[in-house]
């Protein structure tokens, strides 16, 4: 009996996890392919949970124990009519993309995700009343246990062999083998009903101060998870799929929290919020204090760094939530508590904070708030343990203002939206000057020089020593005007190629770009070209307009962390080619610190019988920075040209699986 329980909590687990990442991957495309898609998909994933939980406890506590497999029969067979949970993008929310996600989500997924999401506390709540004097919270633990492997399974068993539109349909049908193990232990707890049983929503209801330490420790949790993964994304590195990390950080100290609960106590708990909170002020201090040499620290460690703050301040939290613990029969109200903190906290991060705040210190906000955590659970042990956590809460507050400092060093303006938080700053070049640069995160979006002799200058990866430079170089020895397209605004660089009667049109998704691209820097309004902005999706705009015939499309938006993978399938490059001269250039900028996307751009061009040429420079120079470029075109002799062929080289052919908008796999190409 117990084994049915566990495997139908598994069962549901893994399918609650499985799907956030197949449904992700099918909104990506739509909405630019923000990092922010993803903490939007996090925020209806926690929200719905909440509703999967508030609807799980008013079904143990309302319906009579008699009745509920009929409950559970009609509600699992209704969420049917919405499969299978192939999303269909919601118009005229270009304005709000993250409402756009929301209603997509809630509309494709909405019923079977939240009807699954109820499946850890109400069958919980039948195993308890079906085997009276066991523990239900390790089933707690084997429920996270089954959304880690749904986790690290999508990336490195799922997603490689499976298309995305197969993987809906594999969900939608495994939904099925679920519902009928949940008819199976509705059946299984309705024999087990006795008839003096009382009901459950007359038994004893947990005091006040109890709902709020559930939420608070819930809500500061999630608020860590969403914020520390922005974190590590933005700033420490744009590494693909980087967002699993603390995400299963995160579901191990339930885990461990949950799965032996006999070695929790509150000073142990303490004590490791108190070392995760020190590492961070540690590190914090290190890497902000001006003038230090502190670049030395690999990646790989800096993101172990930031894994073990998250882990260390989790486990105060969750393994607090562990010990608050109510009995049995106040579990699916414990559960509906903890979910509506989570959600609390999700949407404070993941869509309030960048609605009102131009500046992302979420993580600070929460280190703040995990120290003050700390002291309020301390206050009654030992005194050398209050000391202890009164000096870090100290030194985490320091640590907090040098990041601020920092932020606002050289700061001209910063902007924050649904897309990320956008920096403009001054820095001095030795020898050509003071600059100002656009800045994503650790991402730099382009560098203009403030001296008029110097500012009609292209600069970093569009350079005269870049791939674009050399094919801008090219096409200047035919006088006529050109069309050139730009899929990626940064700072208006690229106007800097043009030419009178020349028409420069780009693509940006994201309107405070615009806005700063306008106002803070000159290339837009100094170039002799007739420049036009196209704001939205660069491939829903392409598709949308009559053949553009571009000399020139420039592709690039590959530089961060969520690679807009839609811009980089064979769909996509049908529509370039539909828009391109037939003696035109598509330029790829393909630059990228963990990702070789060179031969996915290859084999797209093997797919279309295109000619391709790579140009890398290593050239560090005032005007230049290394990069990649692929520059693909119809016709050969466009390529063959002495400006391209004499800088460049040939692309071996290869045979990886081609990119569609059915199918990416970024693993393969990591470095």
């Amino acid at each position: 009996m117990s084994r049915l329980f566990a495997l139908t909590i598994f069962c549901g687990s893994f399918l609650l996890f499985l799907v956030q990442p197949i449904i992700a991957k099918e909104l990506l495309p739509q909405f630019g392919g923000s990092a922010s898609v993803w903490l939007t998909c996090l925020v209806f994933f926690q929200s719905a949970l909440l509703l999967g939980y508030a609807g799980a406890d008013r079904f143990i506590t309302a319906v009579p124990a008699r009745r509920q497999l009929a409950f559970v029969a009609v509600l699992v067979l209704a969420a049917l009519a919405t499969l299978p949970i192939v999303p269909a993008v919601q118009g005229g929310l270009a304005s709000n993309p993250a409402l756009g996600v929301l209603a997509t989500l809630t509309i494709s997924v909405g019923l079977p995700y939240v009807l699954v999401s109820a499946t850890t506390p109400v069958a919980q709540s039948w195993y308890s009343r079906t085997l009276p004097g066991r523990n239900p919270y390790g089933l707690f633990a084997l429920s996270n246990l089954a959304s880690l492997l749904a986790l690290f399974g999508y990336p490195l068993i799922l997603e490689p062999w499976v298309g995305t539109r197969w993987q809906a349909y594999g969900w939608s049908a495994a939904y099925l083998g679920w519902a009928a193990l949940m008819v199976a232990c509705a059946f299984a707890a309705r024999a087990g009903v006795t008839a003096t049983e009382a009901p459950i929503a007359d038994r004893a209801v947990p005091m006040a101060c109890r709902y709020g330490e559930w939420l608070l420790l819930s809500g500061l949790g999630s608020w860590l998870l969403l914020a520390l993964t922005r974190h590590l994304t933005r700033d420490v590195a744009a590494i693909p799929l980087l967002w699993i990390l603390p995400l299963a950080v995160y579901l191990m100290t339930f885990i461990i929290a949950f799965s032996n609960m006999r070695w929790l106590s509150a000073r142990l708990l303490t004590l490791c919020g108190v070392a995760a909170l020190l590492l961070y002020a540690t590190f914090t201090a290190w890497n902000s204090w001006p003038g230090a040499a502190n670049d030395g620290l690999p990646i790989a460690a800096q993101i172990g760094v930031f894994c073990g703050v998250l882990a260390g301040t989790c486990l105060l939290c969750n393994g607090g939530l562990a010990l608050a613990r109510p009995p049995a029969a106040q579990l699916t109200r414990f559960y509906l508590t903890v979910s509506l903190g989570g959600a609390a906290g999700a949407v404070l991060v993941g869509l309030i904070a960048p609605a009102v705040l131009n500046v992302d210190f979420d993580l600070e906000i929460g280190m703040i708030a995990c120290a003050l955590l700390a002291l309020w659970r301390i206050r009654r042990q030992h005194f050398a343990l209050k000391l202890l956590t009164a000096a870090t809460a100290a030194v985490v507050l320091a640590a907090a203002g040098l990041v601020v400092q920092q932020f606002y060093d050289g700061t001209v303006l910063a902007r924050r939206n649904f897309y990320g938080t956008l920096r403009v700053f001054d820095w001095d070049e030795d020898g050509a000057g003071r600059a100002r640069s656009l800045a994503n995160g650790v991402i730099v979006h382009g560098t203009q020089y403030l001296a008029q002799a110097l500012a009609h200058r292209p600069t970093e990866y569009y350079g005269d020593a870049s791939g674009i430079g050399h094919a801008m170089a090219a096409l200047r020895q035919d006088p006529a005007p050109r069309r050139i397209g730009v899929i990626g605004l940064g700072t208006g660089t690229m106007a800097a190629y043009g030419r009178t009667g020349d028409v420069m049109r780009f693509y940006e998704i994201n309107p405070q770009v615009i806005d700063i691209a306008q106002h803070q820097f000159s290339f837009l309004r100094d170039s002799a070209a007739r420049v036009e902005i196209a704001l939205g999706d660069a491939r829903l705009s392409l598709a949308a307009e009559a053949p553009e015939r571009f000399d020139v499309l420039v592709i690039d938006a590959f530089t961060g962390d969520a690679i807009p993978v839609h811009l980089l399938t064979v769909e996509a490059l049908e529509l370039y080619l539909r828009h391109l001269q037939p003696h035109g250039i598509i330029a790829f900028h393909v630059s990228n610190l963990y990702l070789d996307l060179v031969p996915v751009v290859q084999r797209l061009a093997q797919a279309r019988q295109l000619a391709t040429r790579l140009v890398e420079t290593d050239q560090e120079d005032d005007f230049n920075t290394a990069s990649s470029w692929v520059l693909v075109s119809p016709d050969p002799k466009t390529l063959a040209v002495h400006e391209i062929a004499g800088v460049s080289q040939a692309v071996p052919a290869n045979a990886t699986r081609l990119w569609t908008d059915d199918f990416s796999d970024l693993l393969p190409f990591l470095h």
